[in-house]
């Protein structure tokens, strides 16, 4: 297997979704239908326009249950591809590769579905100087693939979870009784990254003066965005974020934040029309 992501564990990916595919009595059709010694060719294509992601992780549930299976990939992830484009090329042991089709399907899909939404944004604010970022709106469990998936689309990849910087919104700062103490607290703990959400203009200086490093806008509208922007100066990263869509992203972008955030990316993306075609041997 030549896939390899910090973080995730292939082969414990493969053998758990194919177990819950399978059952305690596996691809009984396979089994019944097609004789043991029958081999298959067949092609992955693409229905839809796509950029594609999630294809070596397909290629996994083929060859976990036929070693010898032939795949050749066409494509590579991260490539934008047009509509009828093939993706891998497959040969192998006919029941092998029909009870790892599904599995296969679904990853390609549900990964390349994120790659191409996420394309989209990125395309949207081309020349902004903005940069997109995902978020940790994802399907538990999957985080670590579908985010994966934002960075085949061009977006930056933003806290992989509760652990890797300090996220201070509104509840936080209710609780903590202000902006300020809840940043000082932050701080004190020894959180070098500490990302201060502020849905107020008259939140940033507080923000800022107790050690905020980052600074989440929001929720504003383009032009409270710019005046923000100009406040802050320079003085740390600033990022849009809330209800963001293709149609408002370049003008939220051209506001000069330095980032712009999206959950659709993830958690709104339809799946990629991708299929798989046999041909007898």
């Amino acid at each position: 297997m030549t896939f390899a992501l910090d973080g995730f564990d292939l082969d414990a990916f493969v053998r758990a979704t194919l177990a819950e595919d399978a059952g305690d009595k596996g691809d009984v059709t396979s089994d019944a239908v097609i004789p043991a010694e029958a081999r298959f060719r067949a092609v992955m294509g693409t229905r839809d326009a796509i950029t594609v992601a999630g294809l070596e992780i397909a290629a996994a549930f083929f060859r976990a249950l036929d070693p010898e299976v032939s795949v050749e990939m066409l494509v590579a992830d991260g490539t934008s591809v047009p509509r009828g484009t093939a993706l891998m090329r497959l040969e192998g042991r006919a029941r092998a590769m029909l009870t790892a089709e599904r599995s296969a399907l679904n990853t390609a899909q549900h990964l390349s579905g994120i790659a191409t939404l996420t394309r989209s944004y990125v395309d949207r604010i081309a020349g902004t100087g903005a940069t997109l970022l995902d978020t940790r709106k994802t399907i538990p469990g999957l985080r670590r693939l579908e985010k994966y998936a934002t960075r085949m689309g061009g977006a930056k990849n933003h806290r992989m979870g509760l652990w890797d910087a300090a996220m201070i919104k509104d509840n936080h700062v209710a609780i903590a009784g202000g902006v300020d103490e809840a940043v000082r607290r932050a701080k004190a703990a020894g959180i070098p990254e500490i990302i201060v959400e502020v849905d107020r203009i008259d939140q940033i200086e507080p923000a800022l003066a107790a050690g905020a490093t980052w600074l989440l806008l929001d929720n504003m509208a383009p032009p409270t965005l710019r005046g923000a922007v100009t406040l802050i100066g320079g003085r740390v990263p600033v990022e849009a974020s809330g209800g963001v869509t293709l149609e408002t992203i370049r003008a939220i972008a051209e506001t000069g934040v330095t980032y712009v955030s999206v959950g659709r990316i993830t958690q709104s993306a339809p799946a990629a029309d991708i299929g798989l075609d046999f041909a007898a041997v």
